[in-house]
C-alpha cells in the first residue's frame, strides 16, 4: 500500500522509522517548524527530521480546515493515511480520502483514556497496565473502529517517559502489523466497547500538586508528569517540580498542614493529606533538576510553617 504518514513528536518518528522499512512512505505531513527553547530557534519536529534522514518528502500545511491539502491528497493519493500525534484533527475530506481508511495509533486501550494525554492520566490514576490500539479513524475524538491493541503492564515506578519510550517500540510493531493484515485482508474492524474516560490535555491547573491529596495520589502524579512537563508547587514565590516522592510516615503532625515542611538535614519532608512525604527529585525555576539532598545544601529551612505554596520560608545560601 502508497501510505501518507502524518505525525509530530518522537514517538511519531519512531513509528515512520520502522514502517518505511516494510511500507512504501508517498509522503510525511507533520506541524509547521516552530520556535523552541529559551532561545526561541526555529526547530522541526521529530518526525522532519526522521523524514529527511530517510529520503521521504515532506509537507508542512499550516491548516487542513481550508481544503486546500485535497490538493496534496490528489498529488500523492496514498491507498492510506497513517496518523501518530499530528496535532491536527482531520476534516471529513481527508478522512474519505484513502480507499483504505485513515489509521491512527493511539497509546491506550480504547476506550479507556481518550483525548490528549493518555500515557500520563494512565499513571497519574494508578492503572496497573496500558497498552496500543490502532484505529480507523472517523470524526469523534478517539471513538473509530478497533484494528488491533496490545497490553503493556505498568509497574509501581514507572514515570511518563518510561511509558513512552516503551510505546514507541509497541506502538511501532502494531502499527506494522495492522498495515500488514489489512494488506493480507485479515484484519476485521470492531467497534470500541465498555466504559470510554477521558485523558484531558496538561495544564498548568491539573499539573499543579494539591498537598491535601493522599500520598499515593501526589506520588503518581509526579511520576506521571516525569520528565515533562513536570507536577508543580511553588517554593519562594518560584515554581518548584517536584519529579518524585516517597512515603515518609502515615502519621499526620500535630499542628501541620498540608504543604508544610518539616525541617530535616538531610530529607525534604513534606505534609500530605495522609502523612509526611519525603521528596526524593526536584528541579527549581532557572535551575537544573537534581536529588533534594543535593537541593538542602544550598538552601536552608528557616521558618517551620513554610509551605510550597508560600513565598516565605527558605533562604538562598549558595
Amino acid at each position: 500500500m502508497k501510505v501518507m504518514f502524518m505525525g509530530t513528536p518522537e514517538i511519531a518518528a519512531c513509528c515512520l522509522e520502522r514502517l518505511a522499512a516494510r511500507h512504501e512512505i508517498v509522503c510525511v505531513v507533520t506541524r509547521i517548524d516552530k520556535p523552541k527553547g529559551r532561545g526561541g530557534a526555529v526547530s522541526a519536529s521529530a518526525v522532519k527530521m526522521r523524514a529527511r534522514q530517510l529520503g521521504i518528502s515532506v509537507e508542512q500545511p499550516r491548516t487542513l480546515k481550508d481544503g486546500s491539502f485535497a490538493e496534496t491528497l490528489g498529488k500523492y493519493r496514498p491507498d492510506v493515511i497513517v496518523v501518530v500525534a499530528y496535532g491536527l484533527i482531520l476534516p471529513k475530506y481527508v478522512l474519505d480520502f484513502p480507499h483504505c481508511g485513515c489509521v491512527n495509533l493511539h497509546v491506550s486501550l480504547l476506550p479507556k483514556y481518550r483525548g490528549a494525554a493518555p500515557i500520563q492520566w494512565c499513571i497519574a490514576n494508578g492503572e496497573t497496565a496500558g497498552g496500543v490500539t490502532t484505529m480507523l479513524m472517523d470524526e469523534g475524538v478517539d471513538t473509530g473502529h478497533i484494528l488491533l491493541s496490545a497490553e503493556v503492564g505498568i509497574t509501581p515506578q514507572m514515570t511518563g517517559g518510561q511509558l513512552h519510550d516503551i510505546y514507541c517500540e509497541e506502538g511501532a510493531k502494531l502499527l506494522c502489523g495492522t498495515l500488514d493484515d489489512m494488506e493480507a485482508g485479515v484484519v476485521t474492524p470492531r467497534k470500541q466497547e465498555g466504559e470510554a474516560s477521558y485523558a484531558p490535555m496538561l495544564t498548568n491547573e491539573n499539573t499543579w500538586i494539591q498537598w491535601f491529596a493522599p500520598i499515593k495520589t501526589i506520588i503518581n502524579l509526579t511520576r506521571a508528569m516525569d520528565p515533562c512537563p513536570g507536577a508543580y508547587t511553588y517554593l519562594d514565590g518560584k515554581k518548584l517540580r517536584i519529579f518524585s516522592l516517597s512515603p515518609a510516615s502515615d502519621t499526620l503532625p500535630a499542628g501541620k498542614t498540608p504543604g508544610s515542611i518539616i525541617p530535616d538535614k538531610s530529607r525534604l519532608l513534606v505534609v500530605c493529606g495522609d502523612g509526611v512525604a519525603s521528596v526524593e527529585e526536584l528541579q527549581l525555576e532557572g535551575k537544573k533538576r537534581m536529588p533534594a539532598a543535593d537541593f538542602l545544601r544550598g538552601y536552608k529551612i528557616i521558618n517551620e510553617e513554610f509551605t510550597l505554596k508560600g513565598t516565605r520560608g527558605m533562604r538562598n545560601e549558595e
